[in-house]
C-alpha cells in the first residue's frame, strides 16, 4: 500500500495567503486596477500618494485566488473571472469610487510612443519653440507644419493636427512630441473594477469621468430651474426669478385692473351729468309746486 504523496507548501506561500486573506476581512474595498506598461517609477510614485489611503498589492493570481477562497464570501469569488495579468490589488476603507477618484488623480503626462494608439487628436499648437533651425525645420514640414524663424528660433505660425483620435503615432510624429515636450499620454493606475466587501456589491467597468459629470449636472441645472420658478419653490437660484416673475404680474393686473373700469375723466363726467339732471327735476319740481299753489289760490278767489 503506497502512500499519498502530501504536497509541500512553502511557507512564504502560507504567509502571502494569510496576509492577503487579512487585507480581504479588514478592509472594505478591493479594487482592481490595470498597471500595464507601467514605469516602475511611477508605481512607486503613486504608492507614495496613496500611502495612509490603500494598501497595494501585486499577489500572483494563484496566491490571490486562494485568498479568495479562504475568505468564505461566495459574492467576492466572482471577483476571481476578472483579475488578468499586469494587475495591482488595493485594498481601503475608502468608498471605491472615491479611491478610483484618488488613482486618476495620482495619473501623470507621459510622452509618446511610435506605434501608441491616440487617445485624443493630437495638436501641435501655435507659437514660439526652442528649437533652433536645422534638422527640426525639415522633421516639421514633413508633417504640415508650418514655420517661420523669428529671433533663431523656430515658431510655428499656426496649429496643426497631426495625429487624428484613433490614429497611429508614427516615429516622426512621436519624435517632434518629444522635441517640443507634448505629453499626449497619461500614465498611472486604470481602475477596473472593485468590490464593497461591506455592501456585498461588485462593480465592474469603473469609469470616473469628472468633466462629463460636471456638464451633467449642469444640464440638470438648466433642465431644474425653469420648472422651480414655474411651481415657485424658493431657494437662492430662483428667488431674483420668483421677484421679477411677481413684479411682472402686479404690473399686468393693474392694466388689466385700470382697462376693466371706466377712466376716472368719465367717471367725473357720468357723476357731473347725473348731478345736473338732478338739479333740472329739482327745479321743475320746485316749478310745479308754486303752478299749484297758484292755482289753488285763484280758485278761492273766485270762490
Amino acid at each position: 500500500m503506497t502512500k499519498k504523496a502530501v504536497e509541500h507548501i512553502p511557507e512564504r506561500k502560507i504567509n502571502a495567503v494569510k496576509e492577503i486573506s487579512d487585507l480581504i476581512k479588514n478592509n472594505r474595498t478591493i479594487l482592481v486596477a490595470s498597471i500595464k506598461n507601467l514605469p516602475a517609477s511611477q508605481f512607486q510614485e503613486i504608492g507614495k500618494k496613496l500611502r495612509g489611503k490603500a494598501i497595494i498589492k501585486v499577489p500572483k493570481k494563484s496566491i490571490m485566488f486562494r485568498s479568495i477562497d479562504n475568505s468564505h464570501n461566495e459574492e467576492l469569488k466572482e471577483l476571481k473571472e476578472h483579475i488578468k495579468d499586469s494587475s495591482a490589488i488595493l485594498f481601503s476603507n475608502m468608498d471605491c469610487f472615491d479611491l478610483a477618484l484618488e488613482l486618476l488623480k495620482s495619473k501623470s503626462p507621459a510622452k509618446a510612443k511610435a506605434g501608441q494608439e491616440a487617445p485624443e487628436d493630437i495638436e501641435i499648437p501655435e507659437g514660439p519653440t526652442d528649437l533652433v533651425p536645422g534638422p527640426a525645420i525639415s522633421e516639421l514640414g514633413s508633417l504640415g507644419i508650418q514655420i517661420q524663424i523669428e529671433k533663431g528660433k523656430i515658431h510655428i505660425k499656426e496649429p496643426k493636427v497631426i495625429v487624428k483620435k484613433g490614429g497611429k503615432i508614427s516615429e516622426s510624429a512621436a519624435d517632434i512630441m518629444s522635441k517640443l515636450d507634448i505629453k499626449p499620454f497619461s500614465v498611472g493606475f486604470i481602475p477596473l473594477l472593485a468590490f464593497d466587501t461591506k455592501e456585498g456589491k461588485l462593480y465592474l467597468d469603473i469609469k470616473i469621468d469628472k468633466e462629463g459629470a460636471v456638464e451633467e449636472l449642469k444640464k440638470a441645472f438648466e433642465r431644474a430651474l425653469p420648472f422651480a420658478v414655474e411651481i415657485g419653490y424658493v431657494s437662492k437660484d430662483t428667488i431674483k426669478f420668483l421677484i421679477s416673475k411677481a413684479g411682472m404680474h402686479g404690473k399686468a393686473i393693474s392694466v388689466i385692473t385700470e382697462n376693466a373700469g371706466p377712466k376716472q375723466d368719465e367717471v367725473k363726467g357720468e357723476n357731473e351729468k347725473e348731478s345736473g339732471e338732478k338739479e333740472d327735476i329739482s327745479e321743475k319740481n320746485k316749478e310745479n309746486e308754486n303752478h299749484q299753489d297758484q292755482k289753488i289760490k285763484s280758485d278761492e278767489e273766485n270762490k
